[in-house]
């Protein structure tokens, strides 16, 4: 769900939130999963603090769920609380996004390549629309839509593995990141380039060519580190 910038909460009909990683989420989980997606995205800024009306304004919810899963996201140590006023967001060191990156490496990249052998075409293949909509997103320039979808289809494609554990491992990981630099990406056009290597990562899984799919994943979670990261790379 991608935030919405002006105007007040619906009152109408709730908003179509994502469902990440093929669970069956409630809609306070799929709220907090769009605040994470803002946080991730870095829409909200560490050391700001944040009302639980502001923000449901902002995303078009009402403040009850809002709240809720502010009070959840505290609980994971992503956000304080501040009595009377809302929630802080809190700062992600560079050593912390260091050891978060090495181990999703450490998990992902052998996951990720031993699936060229072992999953089907068509649970890739439904992967696809995931693809192509991380496209859209860094087209548009939205990044809340961005890290949305990114997370649905690595999440989706960490689930093929059939490990249900790992899946959360690497849930928790990338809740915990920190992508500042993509703002400087969508501004420099090169957003597009790092999106279309999910689909490149599907095709090679597809040739079940393992050596392409290492490459990929390798240069791809390089990014979340270099291109990504607080500071960016030139």
């Amino acid at each position: 769900m991608a935030a919405q910038r002006t105007g007040a909460p619906s009152t109408a009909a709730a908003p179509a939130l994502p469902s990440l990683g093929g669970r069956r989420s409630s809609y306070r989980e799929r709220v907090a999963d769009a605040l994470r997606a803002a946080l991730i995205a870095g829409e909200l800024r560490p050391g700001e603090v944040y009302s639980a009306p502001g923000l449901a304004a902002r995303f078009g919810v009402s403040a009850t769920p809002v709240r809720e899963a502010m009070l959840d996201l505290a609980k994971e140590g992503l956000v304080d609380t501040v009595p009377n006023k809302g929630f802080r967001v809190t700062a992600v060191s560079e050593k912390q996004l260091d050891e978060y990156t090495h181990v999703r490496a450490l998990v992902e990249i052998p996951t990720v390549a031993g699936l060229a052998a072992t999953a089907d075409a068509v649970s890739l293949e439904a992967l696809r629309p995931a693809a192509r909509e991380i496209v859209r997103a860094a087209d548009a320039g939205d990044l809340i839509a961005y890290v949305e979808a990114d997370t649905r289809f690595h999440l989706g494609l960490l689930a093929l593995a059939g490990n249900a554990h790992l899946v959360e491992v690497v849930r928790d990981l990338r809740g915990r990141s920190r992508l500042y630099g993509l703002t400087a990406l969508v501004e420099a056009g090169r957003l597009r380039a790092s999106a279309e290597e999910h689909l490149e990562l599907l095709d090679a899984l597809l040739a079940r060519d393992e050596r392409a799919v290492r490459e990929v994943m390798t240069r791809h979670l390089g990014h979340v580190r270099g291109l990504w990261a607080a500071h960016g790379e030139d």
